[in-house]
């Protein structure tokens, strides 16, 4: 990948793995843009950004997607949303109907094209594995690193801990097969696959950063 020219990178990351804060620090010492989950959701919400919408958009200006972020400031600003607060009860991948995957395609599509950027989940790996100046990256880390960090963050239990890591294992496994139809372990979709164990979110950031020279 080439970081002087426009950059996608994609962080596919277990959950506890801390993936989350790396992409987080990786944008700020790139001076690009992160999307994650959260943020690409409230947007669909409050905007209603059907597929329909989108390709109204589209129609009507080539760059929609810069158009879209100057009406609703979304920018470096917005690059901080709250930490995911978890639930034992439901996980939001397993509310995306088809209509919602397919306009967040659309979404990150449209946010590649117009952007240098980071994106955190929402299937990225494999939404935007045609973008030639891409770099995939899978972050995982022990089952005892990820209930540690979850306890820690979250004020669980280590048995509820490890009962939401499970649980959201299954989900997000299931939520990749659908719409994929590959594993999100398999690192064959992925050029980078990197273990949190014995190393801080910062560490794995300059990590990544040095590999692009």
């Amino acid at each position: 990948m080439n970081r002087n020219e426009k950059f996608v990178i994609t962080i596919n990351r277990e959950l506890g793995s801390g993936g989350r804060t790396v992409g987080e620090k990786l944008a700020k010492k790139l001076g690009v843009p992160f999307y994650d989950k959260a943020l690409i959701k409230a947007m669909e919400e409050k905007y209603n950004l059907s597929v329909e919408e989108i390709e109204r958009l589209k129609g009507r200006n080539h760059s929609w997607w810069a158009d879209f972020k100057r009406v609703v400031n979304i920018g470096q600003g917005m690059t901080n949303s709250p930490y995911y607060k978890l639930s034992t009860e439901v996980e939001p991948d397993l509310l995306t109907t088809d209509e919602m995957f397919k306009a967040e395609k659309e979404i990150l599509k449209g946010i590649a094209e117009e952007e240098s950027c980071i994106i955190a989940g929402r299937l990225g790996f494999f939404v935007l594995k045609d973008v030639s100046n891409r770099l995939s990256v899978l972050i995982q880390a022990s089952m005892e690193h990820r209930i540690e960090r979850v306890m820690r963050k979250q004020g669980l239990s280590r048995e509820e801990a490890e009962k939401v890591i499970k649980k959201v294992d299954k989900m997000r496994e299931n939520y990749v097969n659908k719409y994929t139809g590959t594993s999100r372990y398999d690192t064959r979709n992925y050029h980078l696959v990197i273990s949190m164990d014995g190393k801080s979110e910062d560490e794995v950031a300059d990590l990544i950063f040095s590999y692009l020279g």
